[in-house]
């Protein structure tokens, strides 16, 4: 029997045995020494939340979401083939019986639309932009534009629930919880997920709260929406006659109750209802701070524009991510209304552009130049595309375009994707002929730039084991560098 134990390599003497052990428990110390909270959770499936599964490329997210589904071909997508057959019905082997909404539904014919914007090639990659898009321009050859994007969704709320969250239903957790969750935050004194609004010139299409949900997850990692008010963050500052020595008593006596309470009834959200507490007692110092514009230099202010020194700006937002981002915020989300343009799109798409172009590329340039970027993801782009065919009366100066899942552009920037033009449509911009890229690809990505594995980052709920990519998605290795 010895020799056979022997023979299998299952001989452990001793001096081995507690050799082997000293080096795992110096490991584990060493872990809580680096990550406090490491085991703090009593959720089994975030035991080792706080720890990317393998070295990730990027460490930190800010997305700006353009709300509503900008024109990929009025921006991005260039397609002289609309021109040439401009007013044409679109053919309807190109449109293959795909589903309509219900504004466009009744229509008999679907007039081509070409752009009125004209396009030109930039950087090295020789990637098309629209003349609306001066200062993307100058850092084109930062991006990675996917031009291939698709989804399933053809309305605003589900579409857009579905990109936040990886379903198109609510009571999810939305990406910035699961990385949240997931990795943690950089600063014990700021939010690991923040969430900005700002409303541009075009038709607004609305978001909530639910898309910055924690969903099924610990409330401690649900997004914290700052307004551009005179209090960045609501309910933060101690109410009249309170002062932070009556403030820091109370919690205290209120975490001796809850702590029993917790012992009685075992419910985890009781000790993350303690942790969003003092986090927003640490948060009454960090947050002025981080949200004080006024001492940047003018060389940055000149850079943003005018605008971000007006509160609730896109342009103010980026400047303000920024800084989160700089201050140790894992993920910054920005929600951008006003591309919702079903008519008078000339127009309406001119203002986005405008409130959007330059603050976008401020971004990429302050982050660059800072030696952020590489380590910083930054994502452009909607929940689905526009229709190539004009949505009611078609001219040559005025068009409107309705939703189109089929097919859109979204670009990233840094955090380890590789610059260039990914993915490819047909002539009339209507079907993906290269590349397609699903949104829960993009997700499975996203989270793999960020060192996590989207078949591992799960959570038990319900009896079953959820996920951001549900039981999709298969990582871009084309756009990572």
């Amino acid at each position: 029997m010895q020799k056979e134990i022997f023979e299998h390599g299952l001989n452990h003497n001793r001096r081995k045995f507690l050799s082997q052990l000293s080096l795992g428990i110096g490991s584990v110390a060493l872990g809580s020494l680096l990550i406090p909270d490491l085991f703090s959770n009593n959720n089994p499936d975030a035991i080792m939340a706080g720890l990317p599964h393998f070295a990730p490329k990027a460490k930190r997210i800010i997305y700006l979401f353009q709300n509503g589904a900008p024109s990929q071909l009025d921006l991005f997508d260039y397609k002289p083939k609309l021109q040439e057959m401009f007013g044409q019905d679109l053919p309807a082997s190109i449109r293959n019986g795909q589903r309509l909404t219900g504004m466009t539904a009744d229509q008999k014919k679907f007039p081509l639309a070409g752009t009125v914007f004209q396009f030109n090639q930039y950087g090295k990659h020789k990637a098309w932009l629209s003349e609306l898009l001066p200062h993307t321009a100058s850092v084109v050859d930062d991006l990675c534009i996917i031009k291939s994007m698709y989804t399933e969704a053809i309305n605003h709320d589900p579409a857009l629930t579905f990109f936040q969250t990886g379903a198109q239903v609510g009571n999810r957790p939305s990406m910035g919880s699961w990385v949240s969750y997931g990795l943690g935050t950089e600063n014990k004194n700021l939010p690991g997920f923040c969430v900005l609004l700002s409303k541009g010139k075009g038709n607004g299409q609305g978001v909530y709260s639910k898309l910055w949900s924690n969903g099924f997850l610990d409330s401690f990692y649900q997004g914290v929406q700052f307004s551009s008010g005179e209090n960045p963050v609501l309910y933060l500052n101690n109410p009249d006659a309170v002062s932070k020595a009556d403030r820091r008593n109370m919690l205290d006596k209120l975490a001796e109750l809850n702590d029993e309470n917790y012992k009685t009834f075992g419910d985890p959200e009781i000790n993350a209802k303690v942790q969003q507490y003092e986090l927003a007692y640490r948060m009454q110092t960090a947050v002025p701070e981080v949200t004080d514009l006024s001492k940047e230099p003018e060389s940055i202010i000149k850079m943003y524009g005018a605008d971000c020194l007006v509160p609730g700006t896109f342009a103010a937002n980026c400047l303000l991510a920024r800084k989160l981002s700089e201050n140790g915020v894992r993920f910054v989300q920005l929600y951008h209304q006003g591309w919702d343009a079903h008519g008078d799109l000339p127009s309406q798409i001119k203002g986005q552009c405008q409130d959007v172009d330059q603050a976008s590329a401020a971004l990429i340039t302050d982050l660059k130049q800072r030696g952020m970027l590489d380590e910083t993801l930054v994502i452009w782009g909607g929940e689905f595309g526009r229709t190539n065919y004009c949505q009611g009366t078609l001219t040559k100066e005025d068009y409107g375009r309705d939703h189109h899942p089929r097919c859109f552009t979204v670009w990233m920037a840094g955090g380890g994707v590789k610059p260039g033009v990914y993915g490819e449509t047909d002539e009339f911009g209507y079907n993906i002929i290269e590349n397609p890229v699903h949104v829960h690809d993009f997700h499975a990505t996203v989270l793999n730039l960020m060192g996590l594995d989207h078949e591992k980052l799960t959570y038990k709920h319900l009896g079953r084991r959820y996920r951001l990519t549900d039981v999709a998605g298969n990582i871009v290795k084309g756009i990572i560098a």
